[in-house]
């Protein structure tokens, strides 16, 4: 594997994970800010008590701004697999991008390029199952967009990093939704429904982010759990 180019910039928001704590989530999430400056700013302020472990800017740089065994604050309330201290068992990575609020739009070849370079190293080096590689929208489905639908989540798990399920023959029954989403990982379901499709489809079927889980989104969702169950 080649040596991935990391640059330092050291952010002091930051704690120890509790004693025993693997780390089995990969999280992403972008930045939600007008530039990757600023984002980097906002990472390394004390005052603003957020961090992620890397930024990925869209010429493809990676920033390092907390070290691996430390949990970095990123994840916020959120829950998987009925897990909620989410911070505590992953590695957050932050992909600079305006998101909705200041213009969203497609990550760029290097920047994705570097996700992937940077997500086979890290999943090479702890046991993160492909399923549990995450958009902070899965974990955090009624705060959370990102990294949204315009993120090639297909592209990135064609080189090995989280799953794509494609379309079966098979669909999940309209009446169990709420179970195959419960069943794949996805928490608030019995709060908002609608919001977790959301989540779901921004991840897995990004061309139609209604909250209405149609044929095409029941079909990925049995096609993903044929493959995690």
């Amino acid at each position: 594997m080649t040596e991935l180019q990391i640059i330092e910039r050291a952010s002091p928001n930051h704690d120890a994970r509790p004693d025993g704590q693997e780390v089995d989530i990969l999280l992403l999430h972008y930045t939600g800010m007008q530039t990757g400056e600023a984002a980097l700013e906002r990472l390394c302020d004390p005052a603003a008590k957020v961090s992620a472990h890397y930024c990925i800017e869209e010429d493809g740089r990676i920033f390092q701004l907390v070290p691996e065994e430390r949990r970095a604050w990123h994840a916020g309330v959120a829950q998987w697999q009925g897990a909620d201290d989410i911070n505590a068992r992953s590695i957050g990575i932050e992909i600079v991008n305006p998101g909705h609020e200041f213009g969203y739009r497609p990550f760029p070849d290097d920047q994705m390029a570097a996700v992937a370079a940077l997500g086979l190293d890290i999943v090479a080096r702890y046991p993160i199952p492909k399923a549990r590689v995450l958009g902070h929208a899965d974990v955090a489905p009624l705060r959370k967009e990102d990294p949204g639908e315009f993120f090639n989540w297909r592209r990135l798990a064609s080189t090995g990093v989280g799953l794509w399920p494609e379309d079966g023959s098979a669909a999940v029954l309209e009446s169990a939704v709420a179970l195959a989403l419960k069943r794949i990982g996805y928490g608030y379901v019995d709060e908002d429904q609608a919001a977790v499709i959301r989540a779901f489809q921004r991840h897995y079927r990004p061309a139609t982010v209604t909250g209405v889980a149609d044929a095409e989104t029941r079909r990925r969702m049995a096609d993903l759990l044929s493959v995690i169950d």
